[in-house]
């Protein structure tokens, strides 16, 4: 009788185990969707600010556009607003005359999906288009080329379409890797390649943001194959997988980066070059239409001489994960 009690007891105490267990996962999948809503509601607002900063219209601008107040609209800007509906974020994207690429990422902030697709004709001349884009990107790598800065195109994957000669100088030291190569996928490299350090100065600033851009690209597209590769070879790393659940959202929050347009960061960079050496970078992005039709976006590097008042004034990720 009193071993039946005990295995009784062992039982009962196994099924609390296993309900607490079951119990702490749920809190821990409940905290990281609040995180997740709080991190898209700031990069929402930080969004819609800036893309209005960039067109330097004031919010009473903006407001005479959509036709309501200009206190509607301040709420809009700061996040205050009731619900999200499609033609309430069709008519932002609107007024504030976004493309094509910047509505999907508006709607992703907002209510965490792309837009409703529309109506289109097919045309009758695909042909004809892709010997087009064909020429186009022929030329448009001629005049990649004659840039002195470094300059690459990607895709929604951050695998590399395009580079020029400034580019491949940049990283002409590199050794060879399997799947890690600046010219193949430029997260990649600057996650997992052991030289990247040597390029990208002060390291840590640099993974923190591409974690950024990498929970951003798969925000917009979380089925995608090649992102979820990156963001299981980011899990089989235990620092990466730290710094991508817990000091990347902190710092995303605590800084209210932008995540894919970067003009407002300037980190350090290396360059090959003795006469060229450690350099303040700012990574830009100028996308022509053609490129944004085809899903590509085109970055640059901008170097200038390294200013560390820069580099103070748009904060260090290290003081907000030590908050």
């Amino acid at each position: 009788m009193e071993s039946i009690l005990t295995a009784r007891s062992a039982a009962s105490s196994r099924g609390t185990d296993v309900r607490n267990v079951v119990h702490a996962q749920d809190e821990d999948e409940t905290t990281t969707r609040a995180l997740a809503a709080e991190m898209r509601a700031t990069r929402l607002q930080n969004f819609i600010r800036r893309r209005r900063d960039h067109l330097d219209l004031s919010q009473e601008e903006i407001a005479e556009r959509l036709g309501i107040s200009t206190r509607s609209y301040g709420s809009w800007e700061r996040g205050c607003v009731k619900e999200w509906t499609e033609s309430k974020l069709v008519a932002l994207a609107d007024a504030l005359e976004m493309s094509e690429f910047e509505t999907i990422r508006l709607f992703w902030y907002a209510v965490d999906r792309a837009p409703q697709p529309r109506s289109r004709t097919v045309s009758h001349h695909a042909g004809a288009q892709d010997s087009m884009h064909s020429a186009f990107l022929e030329h448009y790598s001629v005049m990649l080329n004659a840039l002195g800065l470094p300059a690459f195109v990607i895709d929604h994957r951050w695998d590399v379409k395009m580079v020029n000669q400034a580019y491949r100088d940049l990283f002409r030291d590199v050794r060879a890797h399997p799947t890690a190569m600046p010219t193949h996928n430029f997260l990649r490299f600057g996650l997992f390649h052991p030289d990247a350090p040597s390029v990208l100065a002060d390291h840590l600033k640099w993974q923190l943001a591409m974690l950024a851009q990498l929970s951003s690209s798969l925000e917009r597209h979380g089925e995608d194959d090649g992102l979820q590769a990156i963001r299981r070879d980011v899990y089989r790393q235990p620092a990466l997988l730290d710094a991508y659940l817990t000091d990347m959202p902190k710092w995303v929050l605590g800084s209210g980066t932008d995540l894919v347009h970067h003009e407002g960061a300037v980190r350090e960079l290396r360059h090959p070059d003795p006469n060229v050496g450690l350099q303040g970078c700012r990574l830009v992005e100028e996308t022509p239409r053609p490129l944004k039709r085809l899903g590509l976006m085109r970055l640059t590097l901008v170097l200038n001489d390294l200013d560390e008042r820069l580099l103070t004034e748009h904060g260090d990720p290290r003081a907000h994960l030590a908050a």
